[in-house]
């Protein structure tokens, strides 16, 4: 049976930009119950959907600008074989992956999987510009900025990756999933963890106990690191990324 057969339980899809602490959220749906996959990597995303998105994002962000009508096809019937083997030992339970590139493909994945629900994970575009992570930029900036982008050099380019995306994904997000789609913020998931697990758990569908589930998620201490670089240039990266800033509440519009 394929992903979009009507009979399979539809899928809990994290997304976020890179080192925005997708980490905790699937390791506390895992606990939970969630399957998210057998062949994972240390930070719990899926392999499979790793080496999926690696082949097709580019090519389906390049098909947005019309070369080839015939990718999403290809990406629909790749993606149905994949998830077939991906869920099989959930055995009919619940299932869902994270691999924060899904972040790229949420209008794609809600065509493509009737039902999926997105966790949108944020994090502050000033300390994602500044992360060791910058395996989204290299990979992806160049497609998705396009000529748009003004901005070679890492933070900047980063965080205008950063902007673009989040944005872009909410939007797509409350268009495409409506109540099937919610955003999170790292910060306040390390700062009221039991509120936020709550309600994680409430979209995800599962139970468990916030209290406990709480002694997963430490604040990182790279969290606000961007307070202590040099001030002209945190407003160098404000500009920049002042939609997704004030977009997501890091500052006022």
């Amino acid at each position: 049976m394929g992903a979009t057969d009507p009979t399979v339980s539809p899928p809990v899809v994290v997304g976020a930009t890179g080192g925005s602490g997708t980490r905790v959220v699937a390791r506390i749906a895992r606990l939970r119950g969630l399957f998210i996959g057998e062949n994972l990597n240390p930070a719990e995303d899926s392999l499979d959907v790793s080496d999926y998105y690696d082949r097709w994002i580019n090519p389906y962000l390049w098909h947005l600008q019309d070369l080839g009508p015939d990718v999403e096809d290809q990406m629909r019937a790749e993606l149905d074989v994949l998830l077939e083997r991906h869920r099989a030992p959930a055995a009919g339970g619940r299932w869902g992956w994270k691999e924060p590139r899904s972040i790229f493909l949420v209008s794609f994945l809600a065509r493509a999987l009737p039902g999926m629900r997105f966790l949108h994970v944020v994090r502050d575009g000033r300390d994602v510009a500044f992360s060791k992570n910058q395996n989204q930029p290299r990979k992806h900036a160049d497609v998705f900025l396009g000529s748009n982008s003004a901005q070679p050099d890492a933070p900047p380019r980063a965080i205008e990756l950063w902007s673009a995306v989040n944005v872009e994904a909410a939007a797509a997000g409350e268009r495409d999933l409506a109540g099937r789609y919610r955003w999170i913020r790292y910060e306040d998931l390390c700062a009221d963890p039991e509120r936020v697990i709550a309600d994680v758990l409430a979209f995800f569908g599962l139970d468990g106990d916030p209290a406990e589930l709480a002694q997963e998620v430490e604040s990182p201490p790279t969290l606000g690191r961007w307070r202590e670089c040099d001030p002209a240039v945190v407003r160098e990266l404000e500009q920049i990324a002042r939609p997704g800033l004030e977009r997501f509440g890091y500052i006022d519009a």
